[in-house]
């Protein structure tokens, strides 16, 4: 259950990251709304998963899943660059996670 609970942590950092690109000047309340719990439902659910998963792998994952949903919203949101170069990169990040979750005890 951890597990998921650190996926979701993870998705909720892509939501706060996304709507901090929508800002603009904290002009928006719902925005603002949406960043601050966003964050706050993240980094909450990170420790809950914390619980049973060791902190350096369920930090590295929860990074990780924020860092290639980051790059993912902005390319299918704000048009930004899907490279080649940054699609491989963004893959490696994939792996990497994979990898932890596969070597955790």
């Amino acid at each position: 259950m951890n597990w998921i609970i650190l996926i979701v942590a993870g998705l909720f950092e892509v939501v706060w990251a996304t709507a901090l690109k929508l800002l603009h000047g904290f002009t928006n309340k719902l925005t603002v709304a949406t960043v601050v719990i966003g964050m706050a439902l993240s980094v909450w659910l990170l420790s809950l998963a914390m619980r049973t998963i060791p902190m350096g792998t369920a930090y590295a994952i929860w990074t990780g899943i924020g860092a290639v949903g980051g790059v993912a919203a902005g390319i299918l949101l704000f048009g930004e660059s899907a490279s080649p170069m940054r699609l491989v990169s963004a893959a490696l990040i994939v792996v990497g996670i994979v990898g932890l979750k596969l070597s955790a005890s």
